[in-house]
């Protein structure tokens, strides 16, 4: 499946239906007696977050949606019925935004949560109660920015083959395409971790490049899911496979997640040393623990070394973080 995690659309409430001007009289009646309904409500135009819906792709193929009219009323008092609701499902942690503006409608980021856009259009109002009859109005309109940001509790970063497909895909139940060329991984990919009695979702995110935070090589497309998680696993390629220092690795994806947002820079972060079952990583970890007092956590991914102890890192921080305040 072809992930996308941005849209357009543009979308309408239904218009109101027409009210109804009409008169009833019979033989006995000096004057006739108005009995015109009125006309139902159009409707809605609802966006609703479902945890079967992974991407936005289907957003991409049809951009237009509009929420059925409202019914016409008719004489002897009958209204019109109400237009019924159009839904919308996205996934959990879309953003909806007003493309003119750029403000922020709603952020859903639970299971099942919804929120009207565009409501559907008042009726026209009948003669019935000896009102002047109205025109109904239009539904609401409006063209919406679709951004979904994953949420994940674990997001691996780190720069291209540095074994982060391989890592996820042993741990979890996901299987990431895995290849040695750079971006293998295009997109996000979600991986569901059980151990023991502990579960969580880690997130396979797509190699980070230099620059990436000012959108070179879609990095910055990339980062965004980043923000969503509560940990940030740092896979570091110490074997240098790839032909770059993973010191300076280290520092330029420090550098990448800085300079795009203040917030990632907070956030809990495990240094994971990759490829450790390979001679020279042994020589470049010394160098790395030289300089940096950071915990390490050495792991194989492509030999499962190691793995047991990085998700067993992973588990006590995320059950503080949802621990309640005392």
């Amino acid at each position: 499946m072809t992930f996308v995690d941005e849209a357009k659309i543009f979308i309408k409430g239904g218009d109101g239906g027409q009210g109804c001007e009409s008169f009833y009289r019979d033989k006995y009646m000096r004057y006739p007696r108005p009995d015109g309904g009125d006309g139902g409500r159009g409707g809605n135009m609802v966006f609703i977050a479902d945890r079967s819906v992974r991407t936005l792709l289907d957003f991409r193929f049809k951009q237009h949606y509009q929420a059925p009219k409202g019914g016409n009323a008719s004489s002897n008092g009958k209204t019109g019925k109400t237009g019924r609701d159009c839904y919308l499902k996205v996934p959990i942690g879309t953003i909806l935004r007003d493309w003119t503006t750029g403000l922020t409608i709603r952020d859903l980021v639970k299971d099942q949560q919804s929120v009207i856009v565009a409501s559907g259009g008042t009726g026209g109002l009948g003669n019935i109660n000896k009102k002047i009859p109205t025109l109904p109005s239009k539904g609401e309109e409006l063209t919406v920015g679709l951004e979904l940001k994953l949420i994940a509790d674990v997001g691996l970063v780190g720069f291209p083959n540095a074994g982060k497909s391989t890592l996820i895909s042993n741990i979890s139940r996901v299987k990431s395409k895995i290849a040695n060329y750079p971006f293998t991984t295009k997109h996000p990919i979600l991986g569901f971790v059980m151990h023991e009695d502990n579960e969580f979702i880690i997130a396979d995110l797509p190699g980070i490049i230099e620059g990436a935070h000012k959108g070179k090589g879609l990095g910055d497309r990339f980062l965004r899911h980043a923000e969503r998680t509560k940990i940030l696993a740092h896979v570091i390629d110490m074997a240098a496979t790839e032909g770059r220092d993973p010191l300076e690795d280290y520092e330029k994806i420090n550098h990448e997640l800085r300079e795009y947002s203040d917030a990632l820079t907070f956030k809990h972060k495990i240094v994971v040393a990759n490829k450790m079952d390979l001679p020279e990583a042994q020589n470049h970890l010394k160098r790395f623990q030289a300089k940096y007092k950071e915990k390490i956590i050495a792991i194989s991914s492509l030999e499962k070394q190691g793995l047991t102890k990085f998700i067993e890192t992973i588990i006590p921080i995320l059950c503080q973080d949802s621990s309640p305040e005392q």
